[in-house]
């Protein structure tokens, strides 16, 4: 994954903020749109195409666009700039492939240290009853 060749690929749009900000809030679009067509990115190999659909389908719209909004600060830069770090770390994170799992069995020992314990454990409470008298 190439970060330059995909910060070239995103398109940016700004909106207008919601919420309060006086009078100045209705001439400035300070909320930056991030929008990223996963399908036809020139950056992405086809497997990592087909492991971020599978691990974004949440975030995917149906024509495969990756949509971000930012609107934490009052300025349009830096906006911009949270959006497209967010935005990288996601597909990073998303580009991970977990370990594959390998079963294991417990040791010799472990099992032995095992059935010692239930052991002792079972005498403890066996002393703990009243002695039969026959």
């Amino acid at each position: 994954m190439n970060s330059i060749e995909i910060i070239k690929e995103l398109n940016f749009k700004a909106i207008r903020s919601s919420g309060a900000g006086g009078q100045h809030v209705n001439k400035t679009s300070s909320k930056v749109e991030l929008t990223f067509d996963l399908e036809n990115s020139v950056a992405l190999s086809e497997n990592e195409k087909e492991l971020l659909k599978m691990k974004l389908s949440s975030k995917l719209t149906n024509e495969n666009l990756l949509i971000l909004f930012c609107d934490e600060t009052r300025s349009q830069h830096r906006n911009k700039d949270l959006v497209i770090k967010r935005f990288l770390d996601l597909l990073k994170n998303s580009l991970i492939l977990p370990k594959k799992r390998r079963p294991t069995k417990p040791s010799k020992s472990s099992i032995l240290k095992n059935t010692e314990k239930n052991k002792r454990n079972s005498l403890k409470k066996i002393l703990r009853k009243k002695p039969k008298f026959e």
